[in-house]
Formats: structure tokens, sequence, C-alpha cells
């Protein structure tokens, strides 16, 4: 075992670099972009590329998150990851390029991490992004945008997001010089004004555009639509458009404007589609606001808006609209629609921002030329009727990990808090309750179902392995933070090394070890018989772990992008992190491990867990030996060797520390005078001692009685 240990120290300390996956080509990233945007010319020697509109116009930047923010995942590679932003700080688009995530790659699949990626298209840079889990949540308003974590990989999601985040704020500080404005305003549901008609136009909340036939004329002048609408030339006076907008996102002044029962259909509206703004437009000339070939709950195609020189998405709300009793008898009998926008793709009710009509003429009978001009109303809504979310200090990315998995912690956090104090200072106590097996197999119970499948709190070798590679490269540690669940169990695991050795983790906290000893149990009462390895085959095939450890090291020394699939060795992905969801080889691989525990005692944790044999290795920091043990205890007691599932007494009666589990089951023994052969012994001499009468020299008991 020695020159095994000795090799894996030597790898572990062995400096070489990690090979990452190259970063996506100039052709690759070009092939991403999609029409009708394009790949400009490259900005900068860290990959940051032009984005070009359909005109060749630059219009926003293009890079990849490995040459800017190389964070590892816990492969110890980077996620690699194209972004494209607008001239604004907004994500067009972010798309996963390459990563090497072991619960992606052969876990869950690939399609959860893409579907994590598309979250972030119309939101800011300065939005307070924060990645929800299922065990969090958020609130419309709060500041906070919340994106969908991917369950049971909410470590490789924050890792990605934080790539995405510093890669974009570089970008933001080098290129734009800052970063885009606040979050947008939102209406302020506190502010209840009772305004009239004439009092919501008095005050410029609805905005009138008109202009006349001979208006539109002269904008068609000198171009081959001039003479194509006799209408404009026979009528110069009369109105071609009428076009009245209001913001209906303020209740108050959508109470002035619309009848109640529209008031009520458009709140209704407004609380399922909480980021849209509803506005209404109004139409009562001869231009009307949509074509006839125009659908209703899709984008309006004679209307636009731009709010600071960028468009704004707008979208048929498709609701019945009827205004207020109050509104003037001409516009009762325009054409009205209510339009939404939302505000996370950049629109600032509380801005000033202009709506476009198109007025478009046709030439010629058969296949006919279409022109077209655009005429533009502008709108401002007072402020007053708005509130903007206070500015979010951005919590670090553990402190954002520790509030989602909160509740889960305080539960975590308790269970250590008792059961530590318990093996430390009563383990007697506990080892000798009639009832010890029960609660041992019910604390195990609990741990597989809480730790393991609900808190994906299994430790596993690919960890200390992704931490080896990023102490070779020089990278950050600081992804051991993203998932403080399996943290608090990797400290708890840490602090039994110095108390235990591996006894705690492997013993009482291994989700897949205790689903083992629950297999065993099950197996004891299906009383399907078992074999006991003969100890000096035992004692041979405990060095696999070791053996497999070492190879796990050399992959991730000299081969990191195989490490994902050399640390499928170890069963836990397939059976806690994924709950045998996987291809079926996988499954079956895990089965077999459960299945041979019928028979063979917690053969995988004792033979080949490389994360056993770790922590084997660090349970040399133990500083005692805590087990009691006699001076008969070996010879010539032998039956806590023998009652020992793991194998892990010598024939002398020693324990082997760096093999215990600390199941306590010696200590039961130990401490119990019906079954420690010593102590029964002692028992039956006791009573077969002589009674001692008369003067004290008359007679002394034997020194082997006493």
């Amino acid at each position: 075992m020695k020159p095994t240990l000795f090799l894996a120290i030597f790898l572990w300390y062995l400096s070489a670099l990690g090979l990452w996956a190259e970063p996506a080509t100039e052709e690759d990233i070009s092939a991403r972009i999609f029409a009708p945007m394009s790949l400009g010319e490259q900005l900068s020697d860290d990959g940051i590329y032009e984005l070009l509109n359909s005109g060749g116009a630059h219009a926003g930047y293009v890079f990849q998150t490995e040459p800017m923010a190389p964070l590892p995942g816990f492969s110890g590679a980077p996620i690699n990851i194209l972004v494209v932003l607008d001239l604004e700080g907004r994500f067009l688009d972010v798309q996963l390029i390459d990563h090497n995530e072991p619960i992606f790659v052969s876990g869950l699949g690939q399609a959860p991490f893409h579907a994590f990626f598309e979250q972030y298209r119309g939101h800011s840079i300065s939005d307070s992004l924060v990645v929800g889990t299922p065990y969090g949540g958020g609130s419309d308003g709060s500041g906070l945008v919340y994106l969908d974590g991917v369950t049971k990989a909410t470590a490789s999601v924050r890792i990605a997001h934080e790539s995405i985040l510093a890669a974009a704020l570089q970008v933001a500080r080098e290129k734009m010089g800052g970063i885009a404005s606040g979050p947008p305003a939102f209406p302020n549901p506190d502010v209840d004004e009772n305004l009239s008609w004439r009092e919501a136009v008095d005050q410029g909340l609805i905005s009138r555009k008109t202009v006349t036939n001979a208006e539109i004329q002269e904008l068609f002048k000198g171009t081959v639509w001039e003479d194509d609408d006799p209408e404009a030339v026979d009528f110069p006076d009369e109105p071609f458009l009428d076009l009245w907008v209001a913001d209906l996102g303020p209740k108050s002044i959508a109470r002035a404007l619309l009848s109640e029962d529209t008031v009520e259909e458009l709140d209704l509206f407004t609380s399922i589609s909480t980021f849209d703004e509803p506005i209404l437009v109004i139409e009562t000339a001869r231009h009307g606001l949509v074509s006839p070939e125009f659908v209703r709950n899709t984008a309006p195609d004679w209307i636009g808006a731009e709010q600071g020189g960028f468009p704004i998405a707008l979208r048929d709300a498709d609701l019945f609209v009827e205004l207020h009793e109050d509104a003037p008898d001409e516009l009762h009998d325009g054409v009205t629609l209510i339009l939404r926008t939302d505000r996370r793709l950049g629109f600032d009710p509380a801005s000033p921002w202009t709506m476009n009509v198109t007025a478009i003429r046709e030439h010629g009978m058969f296949q006919p030329e279409t022109g077209s001009v655009t005429l533009a109303a502008d709108l401002s809504t007072d402020e007053r009727f708005f509130t903007r979310p206070a500015k979010v200090e951005r919590l670090s990315p553990f402190e954002e990990a520790i509030r989602s998995r909160r509740d889960d912690l305080i539960l975590l956090a308790i269970g250590l808090a008792v059961l530590l104090p318990l093996l430390l200072l009563a383990q007697s106590r506990l080892a000798g309750l009639a009832a010890f097996t029960p609660i041992r197999l019910a604390f195990l119970a609990v741990v597989l179902g809480f730790v393991g499948w609900w808190g994906q709190g299994q430790l596993s070798i690919v960890t200390p392995l992704a931490s080896l590679q990023t102490a070779m490269t020089g990278g950050s540690f600081a992804f051991l933070l993203y998932d403080p669940f399996s943290l608090l169990v990797w400290v708890a695991a840490i602090v039994g090394f110095v108390l235990w050795g591996r006894g705690l983790f492997c013993g009482w906290l291994c989700p897949f070890g205790a689903m083992q000893e629950l297999m065993h149990h099950i197996g004891r009462l299906l009383r399907i018989p078992t074999y006991d390895v003969p100890r000096h085959i035992d004692q041979h095939l405990k060095k696999l772990k070791y053996l497999a450890l070492a190879g796990l090291v050399a992959v991730t020394v000299y081969a990191p992008e195989y490490m994902d699939k050399a640390a499928e060795i170890e069963p836990f992905k397939t059976a806690i992190t994924t709950f045998f969801v996987r291809e079926w080889y996988y499954v079956a691989y895990a089965a077999l491990w459960l299945i041979l525990g019928l028979f063979v005692f917690k053969g995988f944790c004792r033979y080949l867990c490389p994360l056993g044999a770790l922590m084997a290795i660090g349970g040399f920091l133990r500083i005692r030996k805590w087990i009691p043990r006699r001076i008969e205890c070996g010879s010539p007691c032998q039956l806590c060797k023998v009652k020992c599932n793991y194998g892990a007494i010598r024939q002398t009666g020693a324990i082997q520390y760096d093999e215990c589990f600390q199941c306590l089951d010696c200590v039961t023994i130990h401490d119990d005078d019906t079954q420690c052969v010593p102590l029964i012994l002692k028992a039956k001499a006791s009573k077969r001692a002589p009674r001692v009468t008369g003067h004290p020299n008359q007679f002394r008991p034997s020194e082997e009685v006493t």
C-alpha cells in the first residue's frame, strides 16, 4: 500500500498544465450568429468581435467567456459560452460552446444546460440576475431577475452564470464606457389618482398625432408614388392620420381612458403578464392601424416604436377595447388596439419614446412597387406614475447560494450538530442502546433521502480532482463555494478526519454508502445468504481503491478531457444525482454494486471507491484512537474481529482505522457484559472466587481470579 500512497501523493503535487479545450475559431463563431446580424472584425486579443446589423453598421459585441473569464467548472476546465450583447448591454443571445461538466456530459444530458442559457435573452448586464433553484424564488418588482437553475446541477449553472457576467462586465468596461443604465421603471401601484379624460389630455398623458392628406402627399412628392393616392390630392385638408397614444400601465390613466369592463380585463391581463406594459392606440382617420392581413396577438405590421435610438418590440395584447364614456364621440368610432411591450427588453415607460406609423402606397397594377414613409408620434408619461427598483447590491455567488439553500443548510447543520457531539462524547451510550441498529438505519435512510436525493450532497472524487487541476493551472477555487450544501458535508468530513479518520463520512454521511448498508439489511430480511471474503483476499482487494485513485489522478494530470468519463467508476451520479435516470449501462453498473451488496457487505465502499481511498489517506490526520480496546482483544478474544463486517480489525485485535467505517458494532460488543468475552469471563470468575474469613493471612485469592 505504501508505494501506491507515495504514487498518489507524487501525482497529486506534480506540476503540469491541464489540457483545456481550445476556444472556438472565428469561423465557428460566425456560424453561430444568425441573420440579419453578422460577425464583424476582431476588436481585441481576448476575442471580442464586432456585431454588425443588416446594414453593416456596428450593433454590439460578440465574445467567448473562456478567454476572458476562465472560471473552472467541476471538471476543472472552464465552461465556454458565446455571448452576444447589443450596444446598451442587453443580451441578444447566449449559447453554450463547450464544457466538460460531468452532470451534463453523462447525466442529465445537454438539453437542460442549453435551455438555461436561453433565459438571458432580453436581459441587461445591469439587471440583478440571480440563479434561482428549486429551493428559492423571486418576485416581480424586487429588483432581482431570477433565472431558473437546473435541478441536480446547481453548482455548474452558477459557475456558468458567473462566467457570463464576469466576461460581459469586462466588455462593458472596455468597449461601452461603463454599463447600461439600471432596470426600467414600472407602474407604481400606490399611485391612485382620479383623472378624467379631459385631464389626461391636458396633462399630456395621451398623445395625439395628426397628419393631413396634404402633409402625406408632400412626403411622397417626387417619388413614383406621388400620384397613387387620388384622395390625398382631391381632399388635401382632410385628415390622413389621427393617432392617439397612451400608456395604460398606470391604473389612474387606464381608468380615465377605458370602460370599467375593459379595465377589469386589462387588470387580469397585467396580473398574468407582469412584465408587459400595455399601450393604447386609437386611429380615427382613413389610415387605420394595421393592414387587412394583420393577425391578432402578433406584431402590428404598420406600427413600431423606438426609445433611445433602439427599437421596441410591440405585440397585440388581443384584448377587446371599449373606451370611457367621456371619450370624444369620434374616438368611439375609430380603430382601437391595446399593444404590449416587455419592460425586460429595455423599454422604460417613464422615459420619452416614439411610436412610428408606416404609411404605404403601391404603384402599378401588376406586381406593384411598394413605397412607404414613417410618421412619428412622441410620448412621455409623467414619472410620478412609476417607480424604479432600488439599486440592489448584488450578493456574492456564495451568499446567493446560501440564501437559495438556507432551509436545507439549517436542517443539515442541525443534523451535524447532533451527530458529531453524540459520536464524540457519547458513542458508548449510543452503541449501548437496545435500539441502536434501528436508530442507525433510520439515520442512514435520512442521509440517503435528504442529504443524497433531495440535497444533492453526495460527495464525489470529482471535486478533489477538479481542485487538483485548478492548483496545477493556478486557477480559482471559487467553484467550491457554489454548492454550500456539499461544502458543509465536506467540512464535516474534514473535521471527521481529525477525530475519527474516514469513519464519519464513509460510515454516517455518504448517501451511496447508506444505500449499500440498507441493501445489506434488506438482504438479511430476505434471508439471502452472505459471502464473507477470506481475510487475505479481502486485504488485497482493498488495495484496488488506491489504484483507482492513482489512475484518476493520472488522468487528471495528463488527459483531463477524459476525467468525466474516468470518474464514472463512481456510481454516485447514477444512483444519487440522477436517481437512475440515465443510459442503461450506467444504471446496470450502479445496480450491480447494489445487488452485490445483498451478498457482500458494502463491496464498492471497501474495494473500489476512489473517494474512500482519498478519505483513508486523509484519515492519517486522525489524532486519537477512539475505539476502546482491552488487553484480551485479539488474544485470546476474536469476537469483535469476527463480527466486523468491514474486516477492519486485525488478528491482534488492533483497529485498522484506514478501513474503519465507524459502525460502532465493536463498541457495542466491548461495553456489553453479555457479549464481550473478557467481561463474561470476569463475571464468572468473580462468582467462583471463595469468600475470605478469619485472619487476612490465612488465605489469598489467586492472581488469575483477580
